[in-house]
């Protein structure tokens, strides 16, 4: 795709160069092609075709690239107001609900407004797709360190898919403003 769209702008900058070098040079210059009308609808089709060929192969590559054929985990969550409930489905219905601890029971070296009560385990080198929504109101389950954010919408089932390259412990938040805590 890169090269795709590489040689369509060297071609556009190659024929804009050109015409300026022609319009600058040349003292045989005609005023009256700038009231053409055919000239004009060609310059505003023209552009709009080379916008198509490029959209459609970067959407196809869009797309081909987030979906995983055979992830090895797959994980649904559940925003609700203060928590979130996991799904293991490929194990048999594996449900959990991850509460933020309170200061009150936060160790020393806890993270506070990150560390829960039940963490969510993971596979390395494993793709994982996360299935995403929301029981009561609009949410987002962020991961920041994996780059991951999507928003997690009542009704709706968002999907991404991730693999956790290092072991460790990655804090995810919730990144919406949605109430008090």
């Amino acid at each position: 795709f890169h090269d795709h769209a590489l040689m369509i702008i060297f071609l556009i900058c190659f024929l804009v160069l050109y015409a300026l070098n022609l319009t600058l040079t040349t003292k045989l210059t005609n005023t009256n092609i700038s009231d053409a009308q055919e000239m004009e609808t060609v310059w505003t089709i023209l552009p709009a075709i080379i916008l198509v060929l490029i959209a459609l192969p970067s959407l196809r590559i869009l797309y081909m690239t987030d979906e995983v054929n055979d992830p090895s985990l797959t994980i649904k969550s559940i925003g609700h107001q203060w928590y979130w409930t996991y799904e293991y489905t490929d194990y048999g219905g594996l449900i959990f609900n991850s509460y933020m601890l309170p200061p009150l029971f936060l160790e020393p070296g806890d993270l506070r407004l990150l560390d829960v009560d039940n963490r969510v385990v993971l596979p390395i080198e494993a793709p994982i797709r996360m299935m995403i929504t929301s029981q009561d109101v609009l949410h987002s389950w962020a991961v920041p360190t994996l780059g991951l954010k999507t928003d997690a919408i009542p009704g709706r089932l968002n999907q991404t898919t991730f693999t956790a390259t290092r072991p460790g412990v990655y804090y995810g938040q919730c990144s919406e403003i949605c109430g008090a805590n």
